[in-house]
């Protein structure tokens, strides 16, 4: 899993084109120990194939402005991050993207966490926080 933070606000990341396939699998928990919900985005050569999500028009813009940054970081110098608690949600994403492997943790246990979260959240279930509820 990648705990490495991607700063949503560092510009676009690689979008979603005609050549863009992806087929992710959320599982999102709002408390430690509570019951799972589960999201599928599928997308071939740009196209929704299948989703769960309440708005996958806007997953997939989510995840074609800042998927590649978020889900494979470049190395490099660890962040800072605010020392704040956004609340007890996880959402773990697994499946592919552009054929490569993602399985990425996302939670709001800081400021650059909340940041990657609220970047993705309508892959996210539409959760931007502790505020929102499925």
């Amino acid at each position: 899993m990648s705990d490495t933070p991607a700063s949503p606000d560092q510009g676009p990341g690689r979008g979603l084109d005609q050549d863009t396939d992806l087929e992710l699998t959320v599982a999102l928990t709002h408390t430690p120990g509570g019951p799972e919900h589960v999201f599928v985005l599928v997308s071939r050569s740009g196209q929704l194939v299948e989703s769960t999500l309440p708005d996958p028009a806007a997953a997939i813009a989510a995840v074609g402005r800042f998927g590649e940054r978020i889900f494979f970081p470049e190395p490099g110098p660890p962040k800072l991050c605010t020392q704040q608690y956004g609340g007890p949600q996880v959402a773990v994403v697994t499946g592919t993207f552009n054929g490569r492997t993602v399985n990425s943790r996302f939670s709001l246990t800081d400021g650059c966490e909340i940041a990657r979260w609220r970047a993705l959240s309508p892959l996210l279930g539409g959760v931007a926080g502790s505020t929102g509820a499925i």
